[in-house]
């Protein structure tokens, strides 16, 4: 089973702003509540090739794992994908002006990937507990950018 989530929000800051501290991986660590640490395994800043080493908590378990970024248009999209363990994953951010005057910034997160073997076993559990976090993790970047 393949899982897909994605979350959006509104985040009132300019979207250079939002894009320039979301994009950069050192942040990380600030916003999502599961990353404990981050590693550039590449010279900054982020570009298409860039890989960053994560240590994360997920339902529980410790995970390590690389993304390597595999496309980056600064301001706008930034995509990052691993291959490595029993779930390949490919998390994408994508930014954008949004309303009048594009004070505010539409920020989606989205991570998709299939898990392989056991990893597979409760993929729709993964799934939601994915949306969970994300909603969090989107609320604690909006609650920084808008401070």
């Amino acid at each position: 089973m393949k899982v897909d989530v994605l979350t959006e929000t509104v985040i009132a800051a300019p979207c250079e702003r939002v894009a320039a501290y979301a994009a950069d991986p050192v942040h990380a660590p600030e916003w999502y509540a599961n990353i404990e640490s981050v590693q550039w395994l590449t010279p900054p800043p982020v570009g298409v090739g860039s890989r960053v080493a994560f240590v994360a908590r997920f339902l529980g378990r410790r995970l390590a794992y690389t993304y390597e970024v595999t496309a980056y248009e600064s301001g706008s999209r930034l995509v990052m994908r691993t291959a490595e363990g029993p779930f390949p994953m490919e998390t994408t951010y994508t930014w954008e002006p949004y309303g009048e005057g594009a004070a505010r910034t539409r920020m989606t997160l989205r991570n998709r990937g299939e898990p392989r073997g056991f990893a597979s076993v409760g993929a729709a559990v993964k799934a939601a507990a994915m949306r969970r976090a994300q909603k969090k993790d989107l609320a604690a970047l909006k609650a920084l950018m808008e401070r």
